[in-house]
C-alpha cells in the first residue's frame, strides 16, 4: 500500500509526522516563530529549540496577561475584556509593568474610562 493503512488491519504501522507545535504541546506556532527569528536576522545560526522556547514564552505571557485582564473584567462587573482592562492588568502587576514599560497597549491611561 502506498502510505495508507488498509481497513483489514494490516500488520505494518503507518508513520505519522507530528508538528513541533503539537510535540511541544503549545498553541502558538513554532514554525511561525522560527520564520520570524530567521527573517529578523537575530543571529547567524539558530538552534532547533530556540523557536520552541520563544513560542512557549510568548504563549505564557499571553495567557498571564489575559488571565489578569479577565480578573479585572470580573472585578468591574464586565463580561468582555477591553484594551483598557489589559492595560490596567499590566499596570497593576509589578513584574509585567516593568516588562511592558515602553509599550502602549491602549490610548487610554490606566484608571480613566
Amino acid at each position: 500500500m502506498s502510505g495508507r493503512q488498509s481497513r483489514g488491519g494490516s500488520s505494518h504501522r503507518q508513520s505519522r509526522t507530528c508538528a513541533r507545535t503539537a510535540r511541544a504541546e503549545l498553541v502558538f506556532s513554532v514554525s511561525h516563530m522560527e520564520r520570524l527569528l530567521r527573517e529578523g536576522h537575530y543571529g547567524p545560526r539558530l538552534s532547533g529549540s530556540a523557536p520552541v522556547f520563544l513560542a512557549a514564552v510568548v504563549e505564557y505571557l499571553t495567557a498571564k496577561v489575559l488571565e489578569l485582564a479577565g480578573n479585572e473584567a470580573q472585578n468591574s462587573g464586565r463580561r468582555h475584556i477591553t484594551p483598557q482592562m489589559v492595560d490596567m492588568a499590566i499596570h497593576n502587576n509589578s513584574l509585567l509593568s516593568g516588562f511592558f514599560r515602553m509599550t502602549t497597549v491602549s490610548q487610554v491611561a490606566p484608571g480613566q474610562e
